[in-house]
């Protein structure tokens, strides 16, 4: 019961993601195109959203919902795996036409065709899982 105030966030959140219209697939590929800034305009406000809810946790020193003291670890700088990372994570959201994340919401206004891309992501990630140990990171 603890959780149920997740899955009720979870619900909101897809259903805000799909009232602004960023589960569709033509705004993804407006942005791809440069036709228009709506979904520019989502992922920068997302960015700054996480940066000044970052701050406010280092700041605060908060705890998580458990009491544990919430630790920010600082990434290791470098550009190759951030590029080809990035590179790769471009091209499959466009070759899809969408990002991981609203993949459960797709499904959820059933549009049942993104169970391939689900497929495609935990494939991919039990490869990475396999492949982990000796790629760089």
């Amino acid at each position: 019961m603890k959780l149920f105030r997740f899955l009720i966030v979870g619900f909101i959140f897809g259903i805000v993601l799909t009232k602004a219209e960023a589960v569709s697939w033509y705004r993804i590929y407006e942005m791809f195109m440069f036709q228009s800034f709506h979904m520019y305009g989502i992922i920068m406000v997302a960015i700054a959203t996480g940066v000044i809810g970052i701050q406010i946790i280092k700041r605060k020193k908060m705890n998580d919902f458990k009491g544990n003291p919430i630790m920010i670890v600082d990434k290791d700088r470098g550009f190759a795996r951030y590029m080809i990372g990035g590179i790769f994570f471009g091209l499959g959201w466009g070759l899809v036409g969408c990002c991981p994340g609203p993949i459960f919401i797709l499904l959820g206004t059933g549009i049942y065709a993104i169970g391939v891309v689900l497929i495609g992501a935990l494939l991919g990630t039990y490869i990475y899982g396999m492949l982990k140990d000796i790629l760089p990171h």
